[in-house]
């Protein structure tokens, strides 16, 4: 498995960071810690030795017992330098907590200690998981120096909101749990070997938004929820994946190529660019049927009483375009969201229309799943017949759609 290097800087959220490194450990990967001295201050260097079955190192002079090896490998024959050792055989460094200081020396590229000294020295993918009060997360220094890590291609991973440190303090600012910062650490590993590697995978989520004016707009309520897993059970199999978001303020599954959007005509010029390229599309955006015929360039007032009239317009039908445009070898997959009786019919009638090979279907007209819920129910409406996939979290819809897709393209490639 991989060689993850865990660096904790101080912050009370530094628990968390014991229960990431028995994580990493349980999953098989070999973990080195490296610890600021404010860091001891709130979680000992011997709780990490005895989890991952190395010494913690907090000096850029201290030597290191390893030298520079991860639990299960073999000592060098010489006595290394040790940070520039430990990064050399790192595939990933993970700071987490990065505290509101740590994350500005490593914005500053300044190398005072044992974690910014290899952070600075390594070149296997870094990430950093901020986590502070929500007005230090807040404050324009710190988003000015986590934006110059983004920029240098540093992922970071956003802080939740929930309860902070500080009694009674809401906000901003909160470590993601340990689950989750696995995740994400693997996501930035080389993919290992799956059932679609080559492939390129392109997906759509959220929902578009038309301009009314300046401040108004007309929308949906889609979340994202469902293009995100999709993405990030395409990216597990091995896929190279591409996300267009429409106007989704969830964060992108680690490893995954985003592309931010807002109107339906920017989700298509976003596809029109890249559909050409990809070997599969999975368009679960839920893109607006009409658009104001003209928005207006400042904000609309309400002096004056009297109503509001708008006149809509068409927007493109993006999924009938793109099919249109597809060449062999090329699998589409569209989404609907329907209401009422004889949705399936509806459904299948766009399948026939927009030629797609599936469309996977949902219920709007239930509350308890599709928009901004964390569960679904669909079916997938393929040619041959439909395929019911039951109530689940969407992580497993996206997975058993996935399973869908591949027997579509494996009776494609069979000789008839």
């Amino acid at each position: 498995m991989a060689r993850i290097i865990l660096g904790v800087s101080g912050g009370i959220a530094a628990y968390k960071a014991l229960q990431l490194a028995r994580l990493a450990t349980l999953a098989g990967h070999g973990v080195r810690v490296l610890m600021t001295p404010a860091a001891q201050r709130f979680v000992g260097a011997a709780s990490f030795e005895g989890i991952v079955g190395a010494p913690v190192l907090d000096d850029e002079f201290e030597r290191d017992p390893l030298r520079g090896a991860f639990p299960g490998d073999p000592l060098p024959g010489h006595d290394p330098i040790g940070h520039l050792e430990l990064v050399a055989n790192a595939d990933l460094f993970m700071v987490a907590p990065a505290s509101a200081n740590t994350v500005a020396k490593l914005a500053a590229g300044i190398a005072d200690s044992m974690l910014t000294t290899s952070f600075l020295a390594c070149q296997a993918p870094r990430a950093v998981a901020p986590a502070m009060n929500d007005r230090m997360y807040a404050d324009a220094a710190t988003q000015a120096n986590l934006a110059t890590l983004r920029e240098r291609g540093v992922r970071v991973v956003e802080p939740e909101e929930g309860e902070l440190a500080s009694r009674g303090e809401m906000g901003v600012g909160r470590l993601p749990s340990p689950e989750r910062l696995l995740a994400e650490a693997e996501g930035l590993l080389p993919a290992a070997r799956g059932p679609w590697d080559g492939l390129r995978v392109l997906v759509t989520a959220g929902g578009t938004r038309e301009p009314i004016d300046s401040v108004r707009f007309i929308g949906n309520r889609s979340s994202g929820r469902m293009g995100l897993a999709l993405a990030d059970q395409a990216r597990r199999r091995g896929a190279e994946v591409t996300l267009v978001a429409a106007n989704v303020s969830l964060g992108e599954p680690a490893g995954v190529r985003r592309i931010d959007v807002e109107t339906a005509a920017e989700l298509a010029a976003a596809l029109h660019q890249e559909f050409p390229t990809c070997h599969v599309l999975l368009m679960a955006a839920a893109v607006a049927d009409f658009r104001p015929a003209q928005a207006e360039a400042g904000k609309i007032s309400r002096e004056g009483g009297g109503g509001l009239e708008l006149r809509l317009e068409q927007t493109e039908d993006v999924l009938a375009h793109l099919a249109s445009m597809r060449t062999d070898g090329q699998t589409l997959v569209g989404f609907a969201a329907e209401h009422g009786a004889r949705a399936i019919e509806r459904a299948r009638a766009k399948l026939d229309r927009k030629a797609l090979d599936a469309i996977v279907f949902n219920d709007v007209s239930r509350a308890d799943i599709g928009f901004d819920s964390a569960l679904n129910e669909v079916v997938v409406v393929e040619r041959t017949g439909d395929h019911r996939i039951p109530l689940a979290p969407k992580e497993d819809v996206a997975a058993a759609i996935l399973d869908r897709v591949g027997a579509i393209r494996s009776a494609a490639e069979s000789p008839a």
